[in-house]
Formats: C-alpha cells, sequence, structure tokens
C-alpha cells in the first residue's frame, strides 16, 4: 500500500510522495510513475514528486513524469511541493530550500490564517540558446534548468498542438526533447500560452514554460518585465527581478490524499 496527497497548481496535477513516511527502496519508481500517472487505470497526474531528504538543502524534490522519465525541475510542482512540506512539518520559516536537478530552488510560501494559498519562487536565472526555425516557425529556446521551445503566433485557434507539438518535442534540435509553448502576445503585460510539455503532453499549465515565455517575450522585444501569463488551467505571475533572475507567482492547492495498493 501506498499513502499519497494529490495538488495542483493552475491545474498541472501531481501525486505527492513522502519518501520519509514510507520505505521506496524497494520500488521502480519508473514504472510507479507510469501506473499512477494514468488516468484511466490510475489516479491521473501530469507527473509524480516525491520528498526526499537533503544534505545541502531542507528538502530534495525528484520529478518524474507519466512516462517514466526524470524531469530536472517543475515551476507549478514546486509550488505545490512547498506547500506540502510547509503544512506538514509545521515550518516556521517562509523561505523554503529545495534541492532539484536544476539546482536549489527557493520558494517562499504566501500565508493566509497560516494556510499556504499560493507560493512565490526565485526560479533562477534562464539562460537564452538562440533560434531555431521548425515546421515553418521561428522557435526561441530557452532553458530554465529544462529546456523550452517558444514560438510566437497570431492566433491559438489555428495550433493543433496534439500534431505539432510531439514533433518539436522529439526534434533532433534537441537531443534531451524539450517542452514547447505556443504564444500568443495580449499587451506588453499580458500574453495567452498553450502548453505541450516534454514526457507529458498537452497539460493545463506549465511553470518553468511560463518564466521561459516571458523572458523570450522581452528579450523580442514583445512585453516589459512583469507579465501575467494566462494557460488553460489559470493565470501566474512572472516578473524577471533583479539580477537577471526571474520570479513566478501563483496559486497551489490540496485537492485529496489517499492510499492505493501497489
Amino acid at each position: 500500500m501506498l499513502n499519497f496527497h494529490k495538488y495542483q497548481g493552475v491545474g498541472n496535477d501531481f501525486i505527492l510522495i513522502d519518501s520519509r513516511k514510507q520505505n521506496l527502496e524497494a520500488i521502480d519508481l519508473k514504472a510507479l510513475a507510469i501506473s499512477l500517472c494514468d488516468r484511466h487505470f490510475g489516479i491521473g497526474a501530469d507527473g509524480i514528486l516525491i520528498v526526499w531528504p537533503s544534505e545541502k538543502s531542507h528538502y530534495r524534490m525528484q520529478i518524474i513524469n507519466p512516462d517514466g522519465s526524470i524531469a530536472e525541475m517543475c515551476g507549478n510542482g514546486i509550488r505545490c511541493f512547498a506547500k506540502y512540506v510547509y503544512e506538514t512539518d509545521k515550518l516556521k520559516e517562509e523561505v523554503i530550500s529545495v534541492e532539484t536537478l536544476a539546482g536549489t530552488i527557493l520558494p517562499a510560501v504566501i500565508l493566509e490564517n497560516n494556510i499556504v494559498v499560493g507560493v512565490e519562487v526565485d526560479m533562477g536565472i534562464p539562460k537564452d540558446e538562440g533560434e531555431v526555425s521548425l515546421e515553418g516557425l521561428s522557435f526561441r529556446k530557452i532553458s530554465m534548468g529544462n529546456p523550452h521551445a517558444i514560438t510566437f503566433v497570431n492566433s491559438l485557434d489555428t495550433i493543433n498542438l496534439d500534431e505539432i507539438g510531439p514533433k518539436i518535442e522529439n526534434d533532433p534540435h534537441f537531443p534531451n526533447r524539450t517542452n514547447v509553448e505556443f504564444v500568443k502576445v495580449i499587451n506588453d503585460h499580458e500574453v495567452e500560452v498553450l502548453v505541450w510539455e516534454r514526457g507529458a503532453g498537452k497539460t493545463q499549465a506549465c511553470g518553468t514554460g511560463a518564466c521561459a515565455v516571458v523572458t523570450a517575450a522581452h528579450l523580442m522585444g514583445k512585453t516589459g518585465k512583469r507579465v501575467l501569463v494566462s494557460l488553460p488551467g489559470g493565470k501566474l505571475d512572472i516578473e524577471l527581478g533583479e539580477e537577471k533572475h526571474i520570479l513566478m507567482r501563483g496559486p497551489a492547492k490540496k485537492v485529496f490524499e489517499g492510499t492505493i495498493e501497489i
């Protein structure tokens, strides 16, 4: 039997498992993610998050995609992770250090009556990796510790995400595959985005993707430094802050918890 918690951030949903409360050593975590994330035969999610102890941070977060691949970082996931550990461990400090494969991330909880209603995350310094032309579109490559390909379009209604998403994700230009974002600029402080996530497919939102989008939009003179990113699952507040760091602000909500037989 496995205890789990289900969380979501702007519709990007995760199964959170706490390794400190159950022994995961004998479990094939790749197979577990594939099984649990299945929306027909499992719990259903865009990925699993595992809480591990860390020798250099408060916690370590492991992210496994629905196809069993490992993700370096997850923006919506780390907000859910921060809400869980803050409320479960009854933390006093509001800034939490989390070890990830993309480096140490510092989410800061936003509280109302000692309940986490949102999280602000310093997502580090984005890396601009230039442009590439694919499928008749120009994509800006931005790394948030994980790869993103961003293209700007006049209308999102014409995008067949199920068709073009996998083509860009698996294009040879991206040896480790890539996340893909299609962006319509509304004005200099608001954009609309459709997301195809590496290893997960079409999702309601992507936190690192929203950060990559704002980075690309500002670099290309399409927006200012603080932008409201509208995704199918909700909105994220993204700001290019001091010393080139990018800040993400958004909600995190617990959906339910339970026990599943594995």
